[in-house]
């Protein structure tokens, strides 16, 4: 690798070498041809000049062979360079400063449902108002999109925050995450924007301030909304109006590349009531709840407050399917590959689901029923590198087998 570099390093400063030759004899022909001096400029430009340019085309040949293999070293700055070192400075993704986003955008309800199942409504309202600010047709001195959402627990609120900070910013870590249950009191309010001098805590700053005065481009997360105080939603007016909040330090925090996500359970009870049944009722009882709860000029100001539904069968099932993709990833790094029959996926469905908390013990599912008893076979040596694993359901009970010994009826079922 090292006399890779020393070669790469060599031929560019040839190349390099030839130019500046270039450019001198350039400059001489123009003297030559201003002092009538015809002989030399034909001489230095048929003779020299093109003596040059054959030994530039050679050296950059056996440049070119040299970085065939992958360039170690550049001859000139390049704009994904600029861009990258930019992005380090910023924050702001390398794909924000180089790519173009519109087909990106035109498909941003693909891109979101590839992690988000079941809330088609809410991924639409979520698409709409950020092709809204990226097309700018929204006030440009506010976020990029405010958002209420509302429904019960393990439906996909928080997994949608995740998903739309890795579409926005190709970064799922590009969220500030404040669970408001730690801000129902009056004092906690300093806590978000820092204490003012003389105070403790004053030189750590706001964890709202600070966390997006070094991460301007991100996804703001109020876990629980309703449980913060009302002080709190002063704070949140000003972001939402204005764009901007003053921290302790009295520095302007800019907001108007984040999104701002709160997110609430007020009205689950009518979700689950009167959700795919009677959407209008569902709707209506949801919304009066939240007008008694919020008031009118915090409302006022979000751009969409999107209503999440109960999870069906069905959805449970994809749900599976993507947790089961990641664990076949992480076994195609040990060479084996994993199918699950329909029945399996139904089962896991089942065991993962909740009505209190939704599809979120379906991770803990997953681990428990699939993971671990498959880590102990892996270590034990029943299945190796190359084996497809195929796990099936035999009363209450998950089995493992090589997928080689099932008849093709499971397999068919498994590869669907």
């Amino acid at each position: 690798l090292t006399a890779r570099w020393e070669a790469e390093k060599e031929a560019i400063q040839k190349v390099r070498q030839i130019k500046e030759e270039m450019d001198q004899v350039r400059v001489q022909i123009e003297q030559a041809e201003r002092r009538a001096d015809l002989e030399t400029a034909a001489r230095l430009r048929y003779g020299t000049m093109l003596e040059l340019r054959n030994r530039l085309e050679q050296e950059e040949k056996h440049l070119a062979e040299i970085q065939a293999r992958g360039a170690l070293l550049k001859e000139e700055v390049a704009a994904e360079t600029i861009a990258e070192v930019v992005s380090s400075w910023t924050g702001i993704p390398v794909s924000k400063l180089m790519e173009g986003e519109i087909e990106k955008l035109v498909k941003m309800e693909e891109r979101l449902h590839q992690r988000v199942v079941g809330q088609d409504e809410a991924i639409r309202a979520v698409a709409n108002a950020v092709r809204r600010a990226r097309a700018g047709l929204q006030d440009p001195n506010r976020p990029i999109g405010s958002f209420l959402f509302l429904g019960p627990t393990g439906v996909g609120k928080t997994e949608l925050a995740r998903a739309l900070a890795e579409f926005l910013f190709d970064d799922e870590d590009a969220m500030v995450r404040i669970d408001m249950s730690e801000y129902q009191e009056r004092h906690t309010v300093a806590r978000l924007i820092g204490a003012p001098p003389g105070y403790v805590g004053y030189e750590e700053g706001g964890q709202l301030t600070e966390a997006v005065r070094r991460r301007p481009y991100s996804v703001v997360l109020f876990d629980e909304i309703e449980k913060a105080h009302h002080e709190v939603f002063n704070v949140l007016l000003q972001v939402l109006d204005d764009g901007r909040l003053t921290d302790g330090h009295g520095r302007v925090v800019n907001f108007k590349n984040t999104v701002i996500i709160m997110t609430s359970n007020i009205g689950s009870q009518y979700i689950k009531e009167f959700g795919g049944r009677d959407e209008e009722v569902m709707r209506e009882m949801v919304m009066q709840e939240v007008n008694r709860h919020f008031r009118p000029e915090f409302l006022n100001r979000i751009d969409e407050i999107i209503i999440f539904h109960n999870l069906t069968m069905e959805d449970l099932i994809k749900i599976v399917d993507i947790q089961v993709r990641r664990l076949k990833r992480l076994l195609a790094e040990q060479k084996l590959d994993l199918e699950l029959t329909d029945a399996a996926k139904r089962r896991l469905a089942e065991l993962g689901f909740d009505p209190v908390y939704g599809a979120r013990p379906l991770k803990r599912t997953i681990q428990r029923t699939i993971q671990d008893p498959l880590a102990m076979k892996v270590l034990t040596g029943e299945f190796q590198e190359g084996d497809t694993i195929l796990v099936d359901v035999q009363g209450d009970e998950f089995v493992f087998e090589h997928a080689e010994g099932m008849p093709e009826p499971a397999l068919a079922e498994a590869a669907t």
